[in-house]
């Protein structure tokens, strides 16, 4: 009996990766990007101009800030790919496929070529 080879183990670990980064750390950086700094709960110095171009020009920051902005394109393709076979879509399985997954690789794509730019 021979098994036939798929990716699905592949974009479920990226589903289940991109869930974690979602649920804990985008909540973080809305809360203090929306929400502390323009309450004044952050002082103006720590996050001046200056300082955040530094910030974001560290190469453990671009890696870090990579992985938040890649792995939930990844949760939202996965999920909407199967919201779409939900709503009647089944037939249409690896058009949608490549719809998904490849707007999820290329939203990865672009942001690398943005981090790499800074």
């Amino acid at each position: 009996m021979s098994e036939r080879k798929t990716a699905e183990p592949l974009w479920w670990a990226l589903f289940s990766a991109g869930g974690v980064v979602a649920a804990f750390l985008v909540p973080i950086h809305l809360f203090l990007h929306s929400l502390a700094a323009p309450l004044g709960w952050i002082p103006d110095r720590l996050i001046s101009y200056d300082r955040m171009v530094a910030l974001f020009g560290h190469p453990l920051v671009k890696v870090y800030l990579f992985f938040v902005i890649a792995l939930p394109l990844y949760h939202w393709a996965h999920r909407f790919r199967f919201i779409l076979f939900d709503l009647g879509l089944k037939g249409l399985r690896k058009p949608v496929a490549v719809l998904c997954y490849g707007g999820a690789i290329l939203g990865t794509a672009g942001a690398l070529w943005v981090l790499l730019q800074v």
